[in-house]
């Protein structure tokens, strides 16, 4: 696993400074790297690096303002069931190309899944940023 921290990250067509916060492991074969943005207090950034056959657990959406759920690298998908119960399932193989960025509401179900013989590299944007119960895990 690359143990290289970011010190920039691009978002909305801005390359910002971001500060190391943690590393944390969500579950078997999940960590994730918590980032700060360095002029916006109002977000946050996680890197979850998902090994090869394995899941970040399934979570529903439970308060925030914005969760932006994104595709760095690797191969696997995301699952989301919207509050309204549509069902919607994103691919992504090795150079996916373009950028891939989805809004999950409150209310809906995500889940990200790496493939049997690739991890799947995802991030996370949070506004405000992450405090516990924002996402309360399904099964």
């Amino acid at each position: 696993m690359n143990t290289e921290k970011l010190t920039r990250f691009n978002f909305n067509g801005s390359n910002q400074i971001v500060g190391f916060v943690e590393s944390v492991k969500v579950t078997d074969g999940v960590h994730c790297d918590i980032y700060k943005f360095q002029d916006d207090l109002f977000k946050d950034l996680a890197i979850i690096k998902i090994d090869p056959n394995k899941s970040t657990p399934l979570q529903r959406v439970v308060i925030g303002e914005r969760t932006i759920e994104g595709y760095s690298s690797g191969e696997g998908r995301l699952l989301v069931t919207r509050k309204n119960g549509k069902k919607e399932v994103y691919e992504f193989k090795p150079h996916h190309g373009g950028k891939f960025e989805l809004d999950i509401l409150v209310g809906d179900l995500m889940q990200w899944q790496s493939s049997k013989d690739f991890e799947l590299i995802a991030y996370e944007i949070c506004f405000p940023p992450y405090n516990e119960g924002r996402f309360e895990n399904v099964a």
